[in-house]
């Protein structure tokens, strides 16, 4: 598929389904884009399709069935969005460090794909908002999910959720007095039981 040139080509790209509740449409809207008048379309639709659909059938959809509604913040990004926001410092990583991130058609140095979406879940931020309550829904995450990477943020517990061909399985918080890796392969708690962690916090 080639990347649209017109309004009925990118609205045939909007619809296309991810999975059972997720089109790509879903995905395409940046604040950046929006702000300095760049379009936040894939120049590679079916990379960027095949990785958007297995973060929404592998991720989002089953987080969604376990605790309501998925409320999208920020997700793919074209190269010349995403370049733009590292260069003005909008916490964008470098093209290369977000390649198969949020820069869902575009592959890893290593050939992999991948898609990141940054997301609230509210059916648990409305109920926990206490410190320290992040790591209730990342460990839930953690032992149900095959996730590639998290990391995690303050306002609201919103956090980037990836998934790779080649997960790395670590939870990162950019939260004051938590900043740092909760888990990633190495530690001790990564593999350990944590049910006392999650359990009860599904509505």
């Amino acid at each position: 598929m080639r990347k649209p040139q017109s309004v009925a080509k990118l609205d045939e790209l909007g619809r296309v389904p991810l999975s059972k509740s997720f089109f790509l449409r879903d995905f395409l809207y940046s604040d950046i884009a929006a702000i300095h008048g760049l379009s936040n379309i894939p120049d590679d639709p079916d990379l960027a399709i095949a990785a958007g659909t297995r973060l929404c059938e592998d991720l989002l959809e089953p987080l969604q069935d376990a605790f309501g509604r998925i409320a999208i913040r920020s997700a793919y990004r074209s190269a010349e969005v995403n370049a733009l926001g590292a260069a003005k410092s909008y916490n964008c990583a470098s093209n290369a460090r977000n390649a198969a991130h949020h820069i869902w058609d575009l592959r890893d140095f290593a050939g992999h794909m991948g898609a990141t979406a940054c997301i609230v879940v509210p059916g648990f931020a409305n109920r926990f908002d206490q410190p320290g309550d992040w790591k209730r829904l990342a460990w839930w995450v953690h032992d149900h999910l095959p996730y590639s990477a998290m990391e995690f943020f303050p306002v609201r517990w919103a956090f980037n959720l990836s998934w790779h061909e080649k997960p790395q399985r670590m939870i990162y918080a950019h939260i004051p007095d938590a900043r740092g890796y909760l888990t990633r392969p190495g530690m001790e708690n990564h593999a350990a039981d944590h049910r006392a962690e999650w359990d009860g916090i599904q509505p």
